[in-house]
């Protein structure tokens, strides 16, 4: 068996990387990063809101919302709640200091939970109750459905459930991260005479959130009760013979973002298999609670976690949206859905039986979802079944737990292939799915790498070796997405498939670097973070003002999913003031400013919300009329170019470079429906037709083009 290795290259042996430098603007220049994540926000609610979504799409993006905020306060708050509590005081690129940050933050997010819930019972509930899909409240259930409910609490409930008197013998217990509790009131004594007013019921995981009544009980096709109704329709079941004053439902988020200090540990496996538990029971930083909770009940619970008046979220309605999310797979009702497509292949592909023949031939380009995500996992099927091949080499960021390519990497490393896969442990949330693969690999005799100390391993690339007339041919995969089977169909990406030699010998090189030991060396074609990426970005910035201080034309089109690093900000100011046109197509968080008279005017920012989450990364340069083309794992924040192993790729054929530019950048500029501008206070404005013009959404055209 070959042997999992961690790299663990100490301090005077890391090989050189870019050093993140300091802006020299004013914060006037810059908008705040948490600030930025909550108006995303605020515009994915804007999709629940929209009428012309269908019904049960707006369900889920009301859910996407809550699962958004959920991430924000375990990571993006907790951090900022650290940053006061250590009592720092420094500010940042913005000039807003921690203290400012969060006030701000609280505000926005109490506003944005009053929005959610208001168009949960006011709109969304009201409306599926229309179309037969309803949630029953207890009030409302007859004589039948109650026998029922019944039953199931002591049929499916009351053997899981543990309610915790507390008193001296029973402290206040352990709270999981995110989970479903509820707090009750009491009145009278016990069996052993003792006299508590309070307990805690924690709802064990197993059981459902949401409860699809059965036919015969139902009134519908799709009844549904949840799990809260249930117990507190039957709490007074779990203690005999006291009276229930009062029962609550609560949720506490916390701290979740592991910390293992990645030089000090010998084996980083096994500290993130100890460090993984304890994410669950992280500092609390948000309280949510019934709106019906008793002031005694909420200050009890609020001084129990540590917070304070602004971390209490009061919602009319389930603590946890997010337990929605799989009602539009339960009722079965696709005309309340988004209409199914199947996704397009290219023509070269569909006539392939060799796929490596056919790359030989030329590129391949994949615009998924509204292209397959076939061809790249029959890349890597074809690869392990091939004689000819020898070698195998992949990079795994997120794969999910049910991995059709991870799967088959373990086959080809059965069957004797030189299988090479460098896994990212601290790939947040996933760590633990990465784990497991990483885990099933060794076993069957392949080569796991963890990557480098200090820098995730972010890029998406795949090389196959192949034995061609007594000499070794590579084949490669680069793409902006992850190795993802189910969010291949929901992000927009882009996937090369390429035999070209020398971006095959970057790719060669790269993976060198993750798997032994020396010196960094150029790379002809591929811009690789920490090293390159960050100086060519500004280079290729810095050229195009060059060439508008000449007097020629120049262009810049961007997309990513934020641009947040100060000085690649500052160049793409110093290009608008020398005449650059610049358009940004930025999905999340941007702390540039558009607009800025003698600053940022000839840069506009757009933001694409849809059907799909924009993932690809972008960077269009006009060049002089060459039009350089790049597409990258990386998006232009301090992490991507400082922190990561980042690839950023030439579009090198003619055809699939204006194919990028005219789906990936052209199709977006031209969205009026959509897209949202970014004004200069970094607030945004939904685009709509002008008079007399069409309605044109990129998502759709692709959709109709590609598939």
């Amino acid at each position: 068996m070959k042997l999992s290795r961690c790299r663990t290259i100490m301090a005077k042996n890391k090989p050189k990387s870019e050093t993140p430098r300091v802006s020299r603007l004013s914060p006037d220049h810059f908008l705040n990063r948490e600030l930025q994540a909550l108006a995303f926000n605020r515009r994915v609610l804007a999709q629940a809101e929209d009428r012309t979504v269908p019904l049960l799409e707006r369900l889920k993006f009301l859910t996407i919302v809550s699962s958004n905020l959920d991430e924000f306060f375990e990571i993006r708050l907790s951090g900022v709640k650290e940053q006061i509590k250590m009592g720092s005081d420094a500010p940042e690129a913005d000039g807003l200091r921690p203290q400012q940050v969060f006030t701000q933050v609280t505000r926005l997010a109490h506003e944005i939970v009053e929005r959610q819930y208001k168009l949960l019972n006011d709109e969304i509930l009201p409306s599926l109750a229309k179309e037969g899909i309803r949630f029953i409240r207890r009030g409302s259930w007859n004589a039948q459905q109650q026998e029922w409910v019944r039953d199931y609490f002591f049929r499916e409930m009351m053997p899981l459930l543990t309610p915790i008197g507390l008193d001296p013998a029973h402290p206040f217990p352990r709270v999981f991260n995110k989970s479903l509790n509820f707090a009750v009131e009491l009145e009278g004594r016990d069996a052993f005479g003792r006299n508590s007013r309070a307990a805690i019921v924690q709802a064990p995981r197993v059981l459902p959130r949401v409860i699809k009544l059965p036919a015969g009980i139902a009134q519908g096709a799709n009844d549904f009760i949840f799990l809260t109704s249930v117990l507190h329709k039957h709490v007074g079941e779990l203690f005999s013979g006291m009276n229930v004053q009062g029962c609550y439902q609560f949720r506490v988020t916390r701290n979740s973002d592991l910390f293992v200090e990645e030089e000090e540990v010998k084996d980083l496996r096994k500290a993130l298999q100890g460090e993984l538990p304890q994410r669950h029971f992280g500092d609390a930083v948000r309280l949510e609670v019934a709106d019906n909770m008793s002031e005694p009940m909420t200050k009890f619970l609020l001084e129990q976690f540590g917070l304070e008046a602004p971390d209490l979220y009061r919602v009319n309605g389930p603590v946890n949206l997010v337990r929605l999310m799989n009602i539009p797979d339960q009722v079965g009702r696709p005309d309340l859905m988004y209409k199914l497509f199947v996704p397009g292949m290219p023509k070269s592909v569909i006539k392939s039986k060799d796929l490596f023949e056919t790359i030989r031939k030329g590129d391949i380009l994949l615009h998924r979802p509204f292209q397959s995500f076939a061809p790249v996992i029959e890349f890597i099927r074809q690869a392990a079944k091939d004689p000819q091949v020898v070698a195998i080499k992949q990079t795994v960021y997120r794969t999910g737990t049910d991995s059709v390519i991870m799967q088959t990497l373990i086959d080809a490393a059965r069957a004797g292939k030189e299988v090479t896969v460098v896994v990212e442990l601290m790939a947040r949330f996933d760590e633990e799915a990465n784990i497991n693969w990483a885990a099933r690999l060794e076993e069957v005799g392949a080569h796991v790498v963890y990557g480098v100390v200090g820098h995730k391993t972010h890029a998406k690339m795949s090389m196959v070796v192949r034995r061609e007339e007594g000499k070794l041919i590579r084949y490669v995969h680069l793409g902006t997405g992850n190795y993802h089977p189910r969010t291949a169909r929901l992000y927009t990406d882009f996937d090369l498939l390429t035999a070209n030699e020398t971006v095959c010998a970057d790719v060669n090189e790269v993976f060198q670097q993750l798997t032994g030991l020396g010196k960094v060396t150029k790379l002809k074609h591929v811009w690789q973070a920490p090293f390159t990426l960050h100086q060519r970005v500004i280079d290729a910035i810095d050229n195009e003002t060059r060439i508008a201080r000449s007097g020629k034309p120049a262009r810049i089109v961007a997309k990513m999913n934020a641009l947040l690093e100060p000085t690649v900000i500052e160049a793409l100011y110093k290009a608008s003031q020398a005449g650059v046109k610049v358009d940004l197509i930025i999905r999340g968080v941007c702390a540039l400013r558009p607009g800025v008279a003698k600053i940022s005017e000839n840069i506009r920012v757009r933001s694409v919300i849809g059907r799909f989450l924009e993932h690809t990364r972008i960077f269009h340069f006009r060049n002089g009329g060459e039009e350089s083309v790049y597409l990258s794992s990386a998006d232009w924040m301090d992490r991507n170019f400082f922190r990561r192993i980042e690839l950023c790729f030439p579009i090198l054929d003619a055809k699939l470079k204006k194919r990028v530019i005219q789906e990936g950048l052209k199709a977006y500029l031209d969205d009026n429906s959509q897209s949202w501008e970014m004004q200069t206070d970094g607030s945004y404005v939904r685009r709509k037709p002008g008079r007399g013009s069409r309605k044109r959404c990129a998502q759709v055209e692709l959709l109709e083009a590609l598939r």
